[in-house]
């Protein structure tokens, strides 16, 4: 008889850097070696910031003075990115994770005047994290898009996505070799909504997924509500990168709009931070 192929397991991937730095090897880490030079009091700071925080706030948030404070200057985060073809021919030593961002034009209001122009779906996971919809694909057995679709049908229930999806591929940093592939589907606001009622049907529900969110889109007036705060938020390794790189290649943001998202989020994170820190002399 012939070999079963094994299902695809839907797993995280460890977040940027964390292993080594952990292991406190003798190769930094990434953030650590952005960090280096820093006021004291602030490298604290720089671990706890999250994916997008902490690269916006070292690349453009470096300290202006030896007393800690920090004048930010927005920047939208990215990882290196690689062709489809060049994520083919990389070695069996690297792991392939396949997510899916399905998102729906919204001509709704919010409160009858703020324009939510998209809702953009992902997912609370069973570790308190957000991510997309997806996981790791063998690469031994299925295609990216076969993988991707099995873990889907386990999360979502009723979708299935194709090789004309596809967006991009990123390399993430540290020590496991991972490139993350996201894929991306324009649905109705009808269609979207039948995902999120299949969802709740679905033999990951309340298990591996706790439920879909809608991404908010907008920044309300006191500059942090909405998107800001969204990004507050914190979100399985490379999630937060891939949604603030496909809300800018899709143009459904304006690539200011999002460093201004990205700046209020780390500062709101700084802040909050600054208050559980002692002050530094």
């Amino acid at each position: 008889m012939g070999r079963v192929p094994p299902q695809p397991v839907h797993t995280p991937f460890a977040p940027l850097n964390d292993a080594s730095e952990r292991r406190g090897g003798s190769r930094p880490g990434v953030r650590q070696r952005l960090v280096e030079g820093w006021a004291p009091g602030t490298r604290l700071l720089a671990y706890w910031l999250g994916a997008a925080g902490w690269l916006a706030h070292a690349l453009k948030g470096r300290c202006s003075d030896r007393g800690g404070s920090a004048k930010m200057s927005a920047a939208v985060p990215e990882l290196k990115q690689i062709s489809r073809v060049e994520a083919m021919r990389l070695g069996p030593g690297w792991s392939h994770s396949c997510h899916a961002m399905l998102y729906a034009a919204n001509p709704g209001q919010l409160f009858g005047r703020i324009p939510m122009r998209f809702s953009v779906l992902m997912q609370m996971r069973f570790d308190g994290l957000l991510g997309f919809p997806g996981g790791f694909v063998d690469r031994r057995f299925w295609s990216l898009e076969d993988g991707l679709n099995r873990v889907l049908g386990l999360g979502l229930g009723c979708l299935r996505l194709t090789e004309a999806d596809y967006l991009s591929s990123h390399l993430t940093e540290g020590p496991h070799r991972v490139v993350a592939h996201l894929y991306a589907r324009q649905l109705t606001l009808e269609q979207l909504h039948a995902v999120e009622i299949s969802a709740v049907h679905s033999r990951d529900h309340g298990l591996e997924v706790l439920g879909l969110v809608r991404v908010p889109l907008y920044t309300q007036k006191d500059r942090v509500g909405g998107f800001p705060n969204f990004l507050s938020n914190a979100f399985i390794s490379t999630a937060k990168y891939q949604l603030l790189f496909a809300l800018k290649v899709l143009n459904m943001m304006p690539e200011e709009k999002l460093a201004e998202a990205v700046a209020a989020a780390t500062e709101k994170q700084k802040k909050a931070l600054e208050k559980l820190l002692p002050s530094s002399s």
